[in-house]
């Protein structure tokens, strides 16, 4: 994983734009169910993926997730996002390295997006020994359907939007 200048600028620029979208949803009020967000902040390590590598989509999930909680958060909610946000940025590039094109950037989206919010609810329940919490994931299911949706929307539009010579100056790599 060479990192020159620009790509270390580049990956840099990812992460103060996953960190800046983490502590703006801190802010917001839940959607629906405690705790429940948009999850804008993954967008830019579904970014880091498609354009990078999976080391740095993991590196971006693993830096927003401890300084945003450090900075905005808690250490359980470090836990269970640090948690499943490494689960979904897992099954996220399994499915990048070996189904697209076969599905969509937004399918992988999806299917991250809801891996993430499952993950995290079994975690709560598991540490919390509160399993009764469990009755909250197919709603959890569906919000991480939904935003994983919009945030797959949002990186299609922006690989699309943004001229290749943009990411080559960035240190990227971008092959659709």
């Amino acid at each position: 994983m060479g990192l020159g200048t620009r790509k270390i600028a580049g990956v840099s620029l990812l992460l103060a734009m996953s960190l800046i979208a983490f502590m703006l949803e801190s802010f917001l009020p839940p959607i629906f169910i405690p705790g429940a967000k948009l999850g804008l902040g993954n967008a830019f390590s579904m970014l880091a993926l498609v354009i990078y590598s999976p080391p740095i989509a993991f590196l971006i999930v693993i830096l927003r997730c401890v300084l945003g909680n450090l900075i905005a958060g808690s250490l359980s909610s470090m836990l269970f996002g640090l948690c499943a946000g490494i689960v979904s940025i897992s099954v996220s590039t399994l499915l990048w390295q070996f189904a697209f094109p076969k599905i969509s950037m937004v399918c992988i989206s999806v299917c991250g997006a809801v891996i993430h919010n499952t993950v995290q609810c079994l975690v709560f329940c598991a540490v919390s020994q509160t399993w009764q919490a469990i009755v909250y994931l197919p709603y959890l299911i569906l919000l991480g359907a939904l935003s994983g949706f919009a945030v797959g929307v949002a990186c299609v539009l922006i690989i699309k939007r943004i001229p290749t010579r943009m990411f080559a100056k960035m240190g990227a790599d971008v092959t659709l």
